[in-house]
């Protein structure tokens, strides 16, 4: 698998993480994007230094940001920590009475054991909040593409606060979405950042490439 490299300098690398391709994984025998973004620094003379800023789920394909040394890293860690980076979604979901538009607010927690996150009262101790915004893009019979804007990055979040809301993500088997045999139609299409060094602002964006949004990409 070759690395797909959207934008690079001495600072930063943006890339597209395939659907099914993890963040960053411990199983030697799974590739994961650290280990392919190592492997091509090194095969170009450079540091294999990695700085891991922000994840996608295994199943979601979409953009990523990497730092390219340490003080890159301390600087973007700092921006995803005051919500400074914008981060854009396509998802389709099966609901057909879904509104055109919403604020989806929820307090929600991770359950390690079985690997999901829930939505819970805000009285529960290890209770995260969890919002984002969304709006209906198209919608073919039973299925609606959603342009969300995720405003908190909390584990699961864009899958569980929808399937809260009878609209699962088709294919999102874990949440409740129907079985496609394809990955779950979750795609971060946008993302937006500060350079860590310029200070210019950064916009990447990509087209979903999973088989299911072929409909509403045609």
């Amino acid at each position: 698998m070759e690395l797909e490299v959207l934008f690079e300098d001495e600072d930063v690398l943006v890339c597209y993480k395939p659907a099914g391709v993890a963040t960053q994984t411990a199983k030697m025998t799974e590739p994961d994007m650290v280990s392919m973004i190592r492997n091509y620094r090194v095969a170009k003379g450079e540091s294999d230094y990695v700085g891991v800023i922000h994840r996608l789920d295994q199943p979601v394909e979409g953009v990523l940001v990497f730092a390219k040394n340490a003080a890159a890293a301390a600087i973007l860690g700092k921006e995803l920590k005051a919500r400074q980076f914008a981060k854009y979604y396509y998802a389709i979901v099966t609901r057909e009475n879904i509104p055109e538009t919403g604020v989806l607010e929820d307090y929600v927690v991770k359950d390690g054991r079985k690997n999901r996150a829930m939505v819970v009262t805000e009285s529960n101790p290890r209770a995260k909040k969890a919002r984002l915004s969304y709006e209906v893009v198209k919608r073919l019979d039973d299925r609606s593409l959603l342009d969300i804007h995720l405003d908190t990055g909390r584990f699961h979040q864009i899958r569980v606060q929808l399937a809260s809301r009878t609209a699962p993500i088709l294919g999102d088997v874990k949440y409740g979405g129907s079985r496609t045999g394809e990955p779950l139609c979750l795609c971060s299409y946008r993302l937006q950042f500060t350079h860590p060094v310029s200070e210019e602002g950064m916009d990447f964006s990509i087209k979903p490439r999973g088989r299911e949004f072929g409909d509403f990409f045609a």
